[in-house]
C-alpha cells in the first residue's frame, strides 16, 4: 500500500522501470510522468509537459477511501485542472477539490452527482474568499482561473464532472470491430461551440456583447474562451472588476450577475466489460489529436508509458504543423514553447472489469499529483 504525493524529482533518481517503481513519478526536462501504477479499479499512466513559463496544468489521481467513514465508499478519483492567467487556481484546486469531495461524501454517506457538484461549488467559494482576502496585496489573483475536469469511479458507476474545455474520452471495445471506439463523455464549455454561445446569450439577454468574435476566435466578453471555470473572480463578481486590477481585465461597464459559472456539467455512466479505458486530457492534447486517434494509440501500444506516448504523439503533430522536426521542438525552452503548443496533461485510466462493482476497503491507497512544473527564471 502506497501513500504518496508527487514532489519534483530530478533526473537520475533511483527508479525501477522508468516511472513504474517510483510512487512520485519522475521528471525529464519539461516532462513529468508516472508510467504505470495501480488504482482501485485497474492500472493508470500519467504525464505532463510544460510549455508556459510557469506550469498552468495540475492533475491528481486518488485511489482508496472517498469519504472519512470506515464503511464509506471507495474507488478512484481523477482530476485535471487546466489553468489560465497563472498557476495559482489550478494549484489551489489540486489541494482542495478532493478533500471537499470527501467531506460531502461523508455527510451524504455516498458518492452522487450532488456530492460532486457541491465539491466544485465549495472549492469555487473558497478560492473567491482567498481572492477577497488578498485583494489589495495580490489583485491579479482575481484574473487567474482554471478549467476543472473530474472523474470518480465508485460501485460500478463512472461520474464525470466538467467546467471548462478539458475532455475525457472512453475507449470501448465493439464486437463488430477489432479496435476500440472513442466515446467522448464530457461537455466542453468553450465559446467556439455554438451551443455555448446560445447558452450565454439566453443567460444574458440584455448584453449584446456577451460573446464577441475577435481575430476569428469567439470569446466571452471578447476576453476568454471558456464559459465555465473555477476562479476568474473578475468575471464572477463586479467588486473584483475594478482597480487595483490591471486595466486590461476591467470591463467598461459593471455587471449584476456572474458572467462565467463554476457549475459543472455532470454525466453518469454505468461501466460494462466493454469499457476498456478512459483518457483524461487538458485541451492541449485534444488540440492536436482527435478522440479516435488518441484511443487507437492507447489500444495499440503497451500500457507502460502510454501517457508519455500520447504527449509525444501530440507534440509530433504540433511540430509538423510548424514544419519543424519533433527533435527540434524538444529543444525549445518553456515560455517560448507556448507559441508551439500548450501545457499538456494526460491521465489514462485502465478499467479492470473484475473490480468495477467493488467498494472494498482493501482498495490500493494512492495519492499522486502531476504538474509541478519548472521554477520561474530568476529576474535580472
Amino acid at each position: 500500500m502506497v501513500k504518496a504525493c508527487w514532489k519534483p524529482s530530478v533526473e537520475g533518481d533511483c527508479c525501477v522501470g522508468r516511472g513504474v517503481g517510483d510512487p512520485r513519478g519522475r521528471v525529464d526536462g519539461l516532462m513529468w510522468y508516472k508510467d504505470l501504477g495501480v488504482h482501485a479499479n485497474g492500472e493508470f499512466s500519467m504525464g505532463t509537459i510544460q510549455a508556459n513559463n510557469l506550469m498552468e496544468d495540475q492533475s491528481q489521481l486518488e485511489s482508496g477511501p472517498l469519504s472519512s467513514l470506515e464503511s464509506g465508499p471507495s474507488g478512484t478519483f481523477v482530476g485535471v485542472y487546466d489553468g489560465h492567467g497563472g498557476p495559482e487556481t489550478p494549484r489551489f484546486v489540486n489541494n482542495t477539490l478532493f478533500s471537499n469531495l470527501k467531506k460531502f461524501a461523508t455527510e451524504h454517506q455516498e458518492i452522487s452527482a450532488d456530492v460532486i457538484r457541491k465539491a466544485f461549488l465549495t472549492t469555487e467559494e473558497e478560492f473567491l474568499s482567498l481572492v477577497k482576502q488578498q485583494w489589495f496585496e495580490k489583485p491579479q489573483l482575481a484574473s487567474v482561473g482554471t478549467c476543472c475536469l473530474a472523474g470518480v469511479i465508485c460501485n460500478g458507476l463512472l461520474y464525470i464532472a466538467n467546467a471548462g474545455d478539458s475532455r475525457v474520452v472512453l475507449g470501448r471495445a465493439e464486437k463488430a470491430a477489432r479496435g476500440v471506439t472513442a466515446i467522448q463523455l464530457s461537455i466542453e464549455h468553450n465559446a467556439s461551440n455554438e451551443s455555448v454561445r446560445d447558452e450565454l446569450r439566453s443567460l444574458h439577454p440584455e448584453d449584446s456583447q456577451i460573446v464577441l468574435l475577435k481575430h476569428k476566435v469567439w470569446r466571452v466578453k471578447g476576453i476568454i474562451q471558456v464559459s465555465r471555470s473555477i476562479g476568474d473572480a473578475y468575471l464572477k463578481r463586479a467588486e473584483f472588476n475594478q482597480a487595483p486590477l490591471l486595466a486590461k481585465f476591467r470591463l467598461p461597464e459593471s455587471f449584476s450577475k456572474p458572467i462565467l459559472s463554476a457549475e459543472p456539467s455532470i454525466f453518469i455512466h454505468r461501466l460494462t466489460s466493454k469499457d476498456q479505458f478512459l483518457i483524461f486530457g487538458s485541451d492541449g492534447l485534444w488540440e492536436h489529436l482527435s478522440n479516435q486517434e488518441a484511443v487507437d494509440i492507447v489500444h495499440d501500444q503497451p500500457r507502460n508509458g502510454i501517457a508519455r506516448r500520447l504527449i509525444k504523439a501530440a507534440l509530433q503533430v504540433a511540430a509538423k504543423k510548424r514544419e519543424m522536426r519533433y527533435s527540434d521542438l524538444k529543444k525549445i525552452e518553456r515560455g517560448v514553447r507556448r507559441h508551439f503548443h500548450d501545457d499538456i496533461t494526460v491521465v489514462v485510466v485502465f478499467l479492470d472489469p473484475y473490480s468495477m462493482n467493488s467498494s472494498s476497503s482493501h482498495s490500493p491507497i494512492l495519492s499522486i499529483r502531476g504538474g509541478g512544473g519548472m521554477p520561474a527564471s530568476p529576474k535580472r
